[in-house]
């Protein structure tokens, strides 16, 4: 039987409420009255029909325009129905979508990538220049070389798992049985374990340490301009590649001297005698001083 209340109603939303307050109203009302979350209540599984019920209807532009015009709409009036009209979707993506993860398994990983931040003088950025930076990052074990285990030893298959990286987990609902599939909390997904890590790195398989980089700085770099070293950010995980390193490039401002694109700009003041009669006046420039000619 279709509820006799209005949807709006139970949704608690007006009329002209937009298809994402709706979305919202629902999610709300159906955590709060899932006969899951509300043992005892013999009512629960009742409202949450009803909101179910309000939703496929309300979530739907066509029924929704149907039901503000006639009040009604023919088939909306069960519980399969509401989930036809796409309540189920959101209801298992609120209970259970969270938790219905992708297999990773021991698969490489890339690394992550890094950023240098790196202040120029304006000289260097007009004329381009190599220079030596010192990067602290993630990098490959060399004592274990990366696999996290103990000299003589070997990562061996995770005994939970069986080397899926991922375990099941079964639930009671009152949908019936459901089966969630989650990250092995013993290899965290690896789908391995180690039984005896690396004293290096803990069995992490990288340590921390500081690299020391050659930077090709070309010329004509501009403030907020980026160099990309390719694999040069962090190491990846179980053999994958390194991460990139980027160079932000910061340009202090010159004492005398202002940029603009490619050209520079010096303001002269000069007295209403020069101006008048001409002059000659060393000016700065990114070369040292020259002679200006001021026409009269």
């Amino acid at each position: 039987m279709a509820t006799t209340r209005d949807y709006y109603d139970v949704l608690g939303v007006r009329r002209g409420a937009s298809q994402d307050d709706i979305k919202r109203a629902f999610r709300q009302l159906a955590m709060q009255n899932h006969p899951d979350r509300n043992p005892g209540d013999n009512a629960a599984e009742a409202r949450f029909k009803e909101i179910n019920e309000a939703y496929a209807v309300l979530s739907d532009p066509g029924k929704r325009e149907q039901y503000d015009t006639f009040g009604r709409v023919p088939g909306a009036g069960g519980f399969a129905d509401a989930f036809g009209g796409g309540g189920f979707g959101d209801i298992f993506d609120m209970f259970f979508g969270a938790q219905m993860g992708t297999r990773r398994g021991a698969g490489p990983r890339r690394g992550a990538d890094l950023r240098y931040d790196l202040e120029l003088a304006l000289e260097d950025a007009v004329y381009g220049l190599e220079k030596d930076i010192d990067v602290t990052r993630q990098d490959t074990c060399p004592a274990c070389k990366g696999s996290g285990a103990a000299a003589g030893t070997s990562p061996v298959r995770c005994r939970e798992c069986g080397g899926q990286g991922q375990v099941r987990r079964v639930s009671q609902s009152f949908l019936g049985q459901i089966v969630n599939v989650v990250t092995c909390p013993a290899c965290r997904g690896s789908g391995e374990q180690i039984d005896s890590p690396c004293s290096s790195c803990g069995g992490g398989g990288r340590v921390r340490q500081s690299k020391r980089l050659r930077v090709k700085v070309p010329a004509g770099v501009d403030d907020g301009d980026q160099i990309r070293l390719g694999n040069e950010g962090e190491a990846g995980i179980h053999g994958g590649s390194h991460g990139d390193l980027y160079v932000a490039i910061h340009v202090r401002p010159h004492p005398m001297l202002r940029r603009n694109g490619r050209d520079l700009y010096f303001d002269l003041g000069i007295n209403f005698a020069q101006a008048a009669l001409g002059d000659s006046i060393e000016v700065p420039t990114i070369d040292g001083p020259e002679k200006v000619e001021i026409p009269p």
